[in-house]
């Protein structure tokens, strides 16, 4: 079964790694063969391409120039036209919104996967809805809550994507990241590692970590730099927060980074208390992977996501009671190490490759 993904390509986050990951870890579902189509060049086609799957240069394509459009729906169909696709699958409404004509008029089998919550208000939601797809995947149960907003009557399934797991028992190379980051050896590591956008909650984080002033032992990594210029912005805002507040000696904005996995081993601990509802929460899996309890906030797929066996749930926008998750888990090592022991297993039975790809095989298939 071949199925072209479609996508931006411009950003990198938590659906980017889902699809690196369809693309690296391929062999575990034999008979389904991925291949992308982009928009965008970036660091998603660098690693997809170094993956070995063929990706597609489907042009830049901004709907405030409509030409741009045009110009990439006929290079899809051109696409479309020389090779025998059993579907295609708009990863997200943009995409969706940009090819899913094309691939209905090819008469290629359309997949709509539901990566965000949907609420049928946003323009590009109500241009979406204009093509329904033959099925829509969505990331969470609280995903899927919300498809028929823009896709009512819709067959929808819920199918976690897959998230390559490390082995928790590697702690690869933590002393020199630790060194590489001036933090000591001994300090408690609070790691954010998420987009700079407002409703992850690193304001919220800054907030909580201001009260923890007068607590020992403690350093912050927030992991993520600004893709776009509102994120500049708010970069320099949690900057300034974090000077006024006095702690600026134990918080490391880090950037964007492509080496989270070697920043979760060096860490102790996950935090990143969204403000509003996170669709499905790559980002909080890879933590449990790697072993860390993970803080966040009680909603959407957080709450999925994270039980009170591998992690801490507060309300959303509430510093004080993230500063005391915060600060009892700093100050119990043994709540550390037990919740974080329960992690790999609760990552695993969410987003386990070898499990949900041959999952994603078998709903994809009977109608390819």
């Amino acid at each position: 079964m071949r199925v072209l993904h479609l996508y931006a390509g411009n950003l990198f986050g938590g659906v980017e790694r889902v699809l690196i990951a369809l693309a690296k870890l391929r062999h575990l579902a034999p008979g389904m063969e991925p291949e992308f189509g982009l928009c965008f060049r970036g660091q998603l086609w660098d690693e997809l391409a170094a993956h070995g799957v063929p990706v597609h240069d489907l042009g830049a394509a901004r709907f405030g120039r409509p030409w741009t459009v045009l110009a990439a729906r006929r290079r899809l169909a051109r696409l479309l036209k020389s090779q025998p696709y059993d579907l295609a699958a708009c990863h997200a409404c943009w995409p969706h919104a940009v090819f899913a004509p094309t691939v209905a008029a090819a008469g290629v089998r359309l997949v709509a996967v539901a990566h965000d919550a949907l609420t049928g208000r946003h323009w590009l939601e109500r241009r979406a809805g204009r093509t329904p797809p033959a099925l829509v995947l969505a990331n969470s149960r609280f995903t899927a809550g919300t498809v028929a907003n823009v896709f009512p009557g819709v067959p929808t399934a819920v199918a976690y994507l897959p998230v390559e797991l490390p082995d928790p028992r590697d702690r690869g190379d933590a002393a020199a990241v630790r060194r590489e980051l001036t933090t000591l050896p001994r300090d408690v590591v609070i790691l954010q590692a998420s987009r700079l956008e407002r409703w992850k909650g690193a304001a919220v984080t800054v907030a909580a970590l201001a009260r923890l002033a007068d607590v020992p032992g403690w350093t912050a990594w927030i992991a993520g730099g600004p893709q776009r210029a509102a994120e500049a912005a708010y970069l320099r805002e949690l900057q300034a927060a974090v000077q006024a507040a006095g702690i600026a000696g134990r918080v490391r904005f880090l950037g964007q980074r492509a080496d989270v996995p070697r920043l979760l081993r060096a860490a102790d601990i996950s935090c990143q208390p969204n403000t509003a509802p996170e669709p499905f929460g790559v980002a909080f899996v890879e933590a449990l992977a790697a072993g860390l309890p993970v803080v966040t906030t009680d909603l959407g797929g957080g709450a999925e996501v994270v039980t009170p066996a591998c992690g801490r749930l507060v309300p959303p926008g509430d510093a004080v009671a993230l500063a005391d998750a915060l600060r009892s888990l700093i100050a119990y090592h043994a709540d550390r190490e037990r919740l974080g022991a329960a992690g790999p297993a609760r990552a695993s039975a969410l987003c386990d490759p070898a499990v949900v790809l041959p999952r994603l095989r078998e709903l994809l298939g009977p109608a390819s």
